[in-house]
């Protein structure tokens, strides 16, 4: 297994979120491998000015709370919320220790392990299982317990590996989704990155 190592998260989230997009995401459950390929991501950010969108830098004037400490932490730590009362998200910590810096993954195309990812999903079509941040998180079993998990760790039981990435001609890019009253330039900024015309891109 060639899994990414920890050098590889501790870069700014606007290197890692593009680079991340080919690579295959890997949750071992109950010895089986669930797997897919990372289709679109979404960077929140060590910029040179604090990220009004990302939630180390607009809480608590950028300072750690109990939600958000594991942002601050080590690059290549999973970073696992739950949002509007039932939807876990996945994101991975990168850049500098300190500074609150993750990169939320949006996007899976399914690889290993599609009829548990439906079991989990309760049966949706295979586009469906996988092609937004909280359906991903549900179709290969995220919750809180992984929050704070190593996922360099070569004992761990989620984890990235490496794998060819997209051509660069085949990365768009856009504002990311979801943010409310964020405001600008942070709601419009184009740190969304995804695979050009792949079918489990989130709508």
């Amino acid at each position: 297994m060639n899994r990414l190592e920890k050098s590889f998260f501790a870069r700014p989230a606007l290197v890692v979120a593009p680079e991340l997009l080919g690579k295959r995401l890997v949750r071992l459950v109950d010895g089986r491998r669930l797997s897919g390929i990372v289709v679109e991501t979404e960077a929140y950010c060590d910029s040179d000015q604090p990220d009004l969108a990302c939630h180390g830098d607009r809480a608590n004037a950028g300072r750690p709370t109990a939600r958000t400490a594991v942002m601050f932490g080590a690059a290549g730590t999973a970073y696992v919320y739950f949002t509007y009362g039932m939807h876990w998200m996945f994101n991975v910590v990168t850049g500098e220790e300190g500074i609150a810096s993750a990169v939320l993954v949006r996007a899976l195309e399914p690889a290993e392990g599609v009829d548990l990812m439906s079991e989990h999903r309760s049966g949706r079509t295979l586009v469906e299982l996988t092609n937004g941040p909280a359906k991903l998180a549900q179709a290969v079993a995220v919750d809180k317990s992984l929050n704070g998990a190593n996922l360099c760790d070569s004992g761990g039981v989620i984890w990235f590996e490496n794998a060819p990435s997209p051509p660069a001609d085949q990365i768009e890019t856009g504002p990311r989704i979801g943010l409310g009253k964020t405001p600008e330039p942070w709601l419009s900024v184009p740190w969304r990155f995804w695979v050009r015309g792949n079918k489990f891109v989130s709508r």
